[in-house]
């Protein structure tokens, strides 16, 4: 096939940018390019927009921010720097560290400007590791959307993925709040159409785009980018129908998610074992591969945001895998996880990020990840206590879980072996008793007991407890991802680069899709919406000043 020319001819339109994608990455770069006074078209491969930035809850990590200053929070920009340098095992470029950090404060104002978007310190979250050089235990850097009303633009509630949800983070226990809202204040915000979390990120950024003149086309799957003279001019679009358009542009802004559910690009690069994403089914790996085919250099392949799952029945209405992710059942107390061996391997209340190493562990003997299988198990007392996967204290535990009077009954159920698991036990209550964890540290960090039982934090007892009220449960926890963070390389820009560090003419990329510019680190609560946004906001603005080519 021809090329086509760089004057329009061969295109079925002709924009100034064209951005894929319509998670917060895609959004804030199409409102950025709209804002420098580029025409714009905005696409998403889904019948709905959105992405897993709508599933998700919306928490955004921008260290040294202007509302956590204003609760009077230590930060700077060395501390932020220090941080991430800490972590970075030499994954982290330093000239996007040093651009993500100091973009947060402009992003901030100018979607605060820009946007219906009022952002909100979720106070007192700490870091995912706070301990290191830099980090904040008393938190500051985790922010959230304010409630949106989805009546602000008619029409779009029902195109947005997910179901609404009338709350804050800072409503619920993860937030340091209570779970529950009062009914009148739930009456009030269902009558106003107000919701939180991932669908309030995304109506608020939608409302920015769509006040000027940016509507999001969906149900179209960018399948090539279009070059001309060694530079992107465009992209190639199918539809369902197998309908091809060929939209003309100076440049093409790449936020298309990452490649978790493409089983191939999963084998071929991930570091370790993954199954049941937890994202939106079209991350498929579509702007990796364009980005491919013109040569773009890779960075930060084997990463993913990891996370333990558990599976549950039934089906998810978009497709996706249904699962669980298991973030306050593991934290709280009176409960561990074992591999099938019957043995604890790792802090179970560390940061869901940091536990994929502990599930990719390798033994080259018995050549196999030795700690999957793993199995979350805890007993009666939690059920009782604390409830479990979304169901209240008292309630019983779903039907999905194995349960057992005894546990050597347990044992025999998810086939580990009896007497390592009752050793396990008495192990972990000895220590419980004790009042540390000498095996593995749990409670040690500020971090450890955030999403525990928060009548005991800070402190150990928020997630250090004995397992010892029959009957036991146990669930298979799966290790996962949100989405993966390995893609083309950028420059603080977003401009993608080529294999030999060039400057691939007419394309950026953001979100995702991009090599993550925090390597293997989640820095926080948002650490993966954080630096999306950053850089969607500064490859939309750039994408937005690439001159027509003469």
């Amino acid at each position: 096939m021809t090329e086509p020319s760089t004057t329009g001819a061969g295109f079925d339109e002709q924009h100034d940018v064209v951005v894929l994608g319509t998670g917060a990455a895609g959004l804030t770069a199409a409102l950025a390019a709209a804002d420098a006074g580029a025409r714009v078209a905005l696409v998403e491969k889904a019948d709905r927009v959105g992405g897993t930035t709508a599933l998700s809850s919306a928490v955004v990590w921008l260290p040294d921010n202007v509302h956590g200053r204003s609760a009077g929070v230590a930060d700077s920009r060395e501390d932020a720097l220090a941080y991430l340098a800490a972590l970075s095992h030499g994954m982290i470029l330093p000239e996007l560290a040093e651009t993500f950090v100091d973009s947060v404060a402009d992003l901030v104002d100018w979607l605060e400007t820009a946007t219906p978007l009022r952002l909100q310190l979720v106070a007192g979250f700490p870091d995912y590791h706070p301990e290191h050089p830099g980090g904040k235990a008393g938190g500051g850097r985790s922010l959230e959307p304010a409630l949106f009303s989805y009546a602000s633009i008619p029409g779009w509630a029902d195109r947005v993925v997910g179901t609404p949800r009338r709350m804050n983070v800072s409503d619920t226990p993860t937030g340091g709040g209570t779970g529950v809202i009062a009914p009148d204040e739930l009456t009030r915000r269902e009558a106003a159409d107000l919701e939180g979390l991932g669908r309030a990120l995304v109506g608020s950024l939608l409302a920015g785009c769509l006040d000027r003149g940016v509507e999001p086309r969906t149900g179209w799957r960018a399948t090539r980018l279009l070059t001309a003279d060694d530079r992107v001019v465009g992209v190639e679009l199918v539809d369902a129908a197998g309908t091809v358009r060929r939209l003309g542009a100076r440049s093409v802004v790449l936020a298309t998610g990452g490649f978790e559910y493409d089983a191939d690009l999963v084998r071929d690069f991930l570091r370790g074992p993954m199954v049941s994403p937890a994202g939106v089914p079209t991350n498929t790996g579509d702007g990796l591969r364009m980005a491919m085919r013109v040569g773009a250099r890779l960075g930060n392949m084997r990463e993913a945001w990891w996370v333990p799952v558990v599976e549950l029945p039934g089906e998810r209405a978009d497709g996706g895998n249904n699962v669980f992710l298991i973030l306050r059942e593991r934290t709280l107390p009176r409960s561990i996880v074992v591999n099938d061996q019957g043995l604890r391997f790792t802090n179970e209340a560390a940061n869901y990020n940091a536990l994929g190493g502990a599930f990719h562990q390798f033994d080259p003997t018995e050549f196999r990840y030795v700690n999957q299988p793993a199995y979350l198990v805890f007993d009666h007392g939690f059920v009782q206590r604390y409830g479990c996967f979304g169901n209240a204290p008292g309630a019983p535990a779903p039907d999905f879980c194995h349960r057992a009077a005894d546990l050597a009954g347990l044992a025999e159920l998810i086939d580990v072996p009896a007497a390592a698991l009752e050793a396990t036990v008495t192990r972990w209550n000895g220590l419980v008793a004790g009042g540390h964890d000498d095996d593995f540290g749990r409670g040690d960090s500020a971090y450890d007991g955030w999403c525990g039982d928060r009548s005991a934090y800070p402190g150990r007892g928020a997630t250090l407890g004995p397992l010892d009220e029959g009957p036991y449960y146990a669930v298979p926890l799966l290790s996962s991802t949100l989405g993966t963070k390995g893609g083309p390389r950028t420059d603080p820009d977003g401009a993608v680069l080529d294999v030999d560090d060039r400057v691939v003419p007419g394309l950026f990329a953001a979100g995702n899709v991009m090599a993550g510019p925090t390597g293997m680190v989640y820095g926080g609560a948002g650490g993966t919406l954080g630096p999306a946004m950053v850089f969607g906001m500064r490859a939309g603005r750039a994408a937005a000043r690439v001159p027509a080519p003469v």
